[in-house]
């Protein structure tokens, strides 16, 4: 990704392709993957090489601990497991993870990687999507896309800016963790490659946010089936409380993924009219504000334990006057929350600019003094477009459309 912000950097990497060990293939494989795949879906593939009904589901909890606790590259890993079930999974199946085509690492310790899903048929060049590991004193939080590209157009967002290639699958969703760990030296048998470790010694991907590309709850089912495998306890062992889903209000979606996922809640808000909304969050012509805090107030297993996180990008002189401030808070009385001010990250070619500190502060204050936390979000990766707002990748894509058409041999018609 080309930026002149790159130059600024006291270090950033140069895309560089990863090491074999760390689970990108230099060719690709016919074989299909099982890494990110659901207890269920891994289950089928057993019973696709003839394992039987009862067994397979023994060996699933067997594979499982090996695929996402132990991060193994390799079926003769599994050392309970049988030669002859190794070698059937060795010829029918791979641990391929998705490939990483670049890595940058910024000044302040933040990594994003470009990552190449697996081709999905013959006119798929390869879906790319982005993805972000924070790193911070007390945790560590990765930043995961949920589609390839963006449908919603939100006017401050570098992300929107890119069209909707396709809904990423769950696994492709679940192996970003896969891959952070990998590259992070995460896994215990990884666990010597990397010196960086948190405090207390435990594991450096703590935290999972959905705000990477696309819009999760336009592809609810991947995300929550995701988020199944990123939380099960005998795996990759995120709790669900660390999980946070972040919307820009599809409203009718809400309420299933509260009961779906029991994740915590993150809104898009960025502004308290509807006519500015409309604007920044083409989204909200559909479902506007009344209708998106409604559903907060509506949302499973809402309280104060529990708050919903509201995020809100700083705009110089567009939604940062002392007036908006106090407007947020009466919009957002009642619903137990915490308010995320984010100071705008610039992007080639936006038209908007980040608030002053100044502004910024005396917005946070008048927030704070009406009972809400108001933490102002550290900008991070912001020389690598990194930072909230920033992800985009550049690859040209077929339309799903123009691609269908291929696939069925109808180009042209």
């Amino acid at each position: 990704m080309a930026t002149a912000s790159l130059d600024n950097a006291a270090r950033v990497s140069e895309p560089v392709p990863p090491p074999a060990l760390q689970g990108a293939p230099a060719v690709e494989s016919a074989r299909p993957s099982v890494i990110g795949l659901t207890r269920p879906a891994l289950k089928d593939k057993l019973l696709a090489i003839g394992v039987p009904e009862k067994e397979a589901r023994m060996r699933v909890s067997q594979i499982w601990h090996w695929l996402y606790h132990r991060g193994i590259q390799d079926f003769d890993e599994m050392t309970n497991v049988g030669k002859v079930l190794r070698r059937g999974l060795a010829e029918a199946y791979t641990l391929d993870r998705p490939e990483v085509t670049a890595e940058q690492i910024s000044v302040d310790g933040t990594r994003k990687w470009l990552l190449r899903m697996p081709k999905t048929g013959p006119h798929d060049r390869g879906a790319e999507i982005e993805c972000v590991y924070i790193p911070d004193d007390d945790r560590g939080t990765l930043c995961v896309s949920s589609q390839v590209g963006c449908t919603l157009t939100c006017s401050f967002c570098h992300t929107g800016t890119q069209r909707l290639v396709r809904n990423l699958t769950s696994a492709e969703i679940a192996a970003q963790l896969v891959v952070a760990r990998d590259r992070l030296g995460d896994f215990p048998t990884l666990g010597d490659r990397e010196s960086a470790v948190l405090p207390d010694g435990g594991r450096l991907v703590t935290n999972i946010v959905f705000m990477g590309m696309g819009e999760p709850l336009y592809n609810l089912d991947n995300v929550a089936a995701a988020i199944d495998v990123m939380s099960d306890g005998e795996g990759l062992t995120l709790s669900r409380r660390r999980i946070t889903v972040s919307t820009s209000g599809v409203v009718p979606e809400m309420s299933a993924l509260g009961e779906r996922t029991n994740t915590m809640l993150a809104i898009s808000l960025h502004a308290v009219r509807d006519d500015l909304r409309n604007e920044l969050v083409p989204l909200n012509k559909r479902y506007p504000i009344a209708d998106l805090l409604q559903a907060c107030r509506d949302y499973p297993g809402l309280s104060n334990a529990r708050r919903i996180t509201f995020e809100y990008v700083m705009l110089k002189g567009v939604n940062d006057s002392d007036a908006d401030a106090r407007e947020l808070v009466r919009l957002l009385r009642g619903i137990p929350a915490k308010i995320n001010l984010i100071p705008f990250n610039p992007w080639p070619g936006t038209k908007y600019e980040c608030s002053s500190w100044e502004r910024i502060e005396r917005f946070s204050e008048i927030v704070f003094r009406a009972g809400y936390a108001s933490p102002v979000r550290t900008p991070r990766g912001r020389d690598i477009l990194a930072a909230c707002g920033q992800l985009k990748s550049e690859t040209e894509k077929l339309s799903a459309r123009a691609r269908l058409m291929l696939e069925e041999g109808r180009a042209g018609a």
